[in-house]
């Protein structure tokens, strides 16, 4: 058990938010939960004995809140929208830990609100999906000017990954999980692109990703995604396409913003957009391909 029983809030049960917090609950923390989905809400209070909150007095005695939630607008209107804000209820000197992927302009600003009221903001956005999510091994990326704020949320963000980086001020992790995700959807877009001019030319889908997960072309997407999800067609990352789209669109806009000159990024951005436009935001991100070419890019049985 956690020393002193702490508690935590815990807001966002989506695919990676139930198996977060269900690691918070195995590690000794006591819960206030809530997600916008009343009934996940309940079944997620029954299953682990913890507190679901019908209002934000709920979190009342509540030292750190943790949000997993689609994006910054999002976490806003639970922060300080939801039936008067749950920042409102927090005890004075409260951490908001957001592990949302959010765009780190809305998190910046985000902070100066909670500042002016005696809460702290930490980003602390995540990468490891699911699967990672559930064996509390996540890669999380810290940011915060409050170093006693980050010191507080540490041991909670222990209890969900195996390794910290501390990436700089309030808005530098965010910003680093969405230049990490442009690299991912970069090298999925490439992958992929091979693939369907390989098919073209009569090469194997297994035989090609045998060939560039033994060489230089190898990477996470490769070796899991495209051979586990698109190979079998089986499109189950978890990670849904929508929330991929938006990651991209946010590194190019910090591209945009910073002056530097990203031809790559815009046009990762661009057709991630295009997907998400063709698809739907629901879609696994593994589909995306789906919408570039139309070329069956799953293996050949036997």
């Amino acid at each position: 058990m956690i020393e002193d029983d702490p508690m935590v809030g815990f807001v966002g049960l989506g695919n990676m938010g139930w198996p977060m917090a269900s690691n918070l609950s195995r590690a000794g923390f006591r819960l206030t939960v809530r997600d916008a989905d009343a009934g996940r809400q309940e079944r997620f209070a029954a299953e682990h004995g913890c507190a679901a909150a019908l209002a934000p007095a709920a979190f009342g005695a509540t030292p750190v809140l943790v949000t997993m939630l689609p994006d910054d607008r999002v976490v806003r209107e639970a922060v300080t929208g939801w039936a008067g804000g749950i920042a409102r209820a927090l005890p004075a000197g409260a951490v908001v830990v957001d592990m949302s992927s959010s765009n780190p302009l809305g998190t910046r600003r985000l902070g100066e609100e909670l500042a002016a009221i005696g809460l702290a903001l930490v980003d602390a956005p995540v990468s490891g999906g699911v699967t990672r999510a559930a064996d509390a091994t996540l890669s999380i990326m810290v940011g915060g000017d409050d170093e006693g704020a980050i010191a507080r949320a540490d041991p909670v963000l222990r209890a969900l990954g195996s390794r910290l980086f501390r990436t700089g001020p309030l808005g530098s992790g965010h910003a680093m999980k969405a230049l990490n995700n442009y690299v991912g959807a970069a090298a999925y877009l490439a992958a992929a692109e091979a693939l369907a001019v390989g098919r073209h030319f009569g090469l194997d889908v297994e035989v090609m990703l045998d060939v560039i997960n033994s060489s230089t072309g190898r990477s996470f997407n490769s070796e899991r995604v495209l051979k586990e999800d698109v190979a079998t067609g089986r499109y189950g990352t978890g990670f849904a396409l929508g929330l991929m789209a938006k990651d991209v669109g946010i590194a190019a806009g910090l591209a945009e913003a910073s002056g530097v000159d990203a031809p790559g990024c815009r046009l990762v951005s661009r057709r991630w957009a295009e997907a998400l436009e063709g698809l739907g935001p629901a879609a696994d991100h593994s589909e995306a391909h789906r919408q570039w070419w139309p070329v069956d890019l799953r293996a050949r049985s036997g």
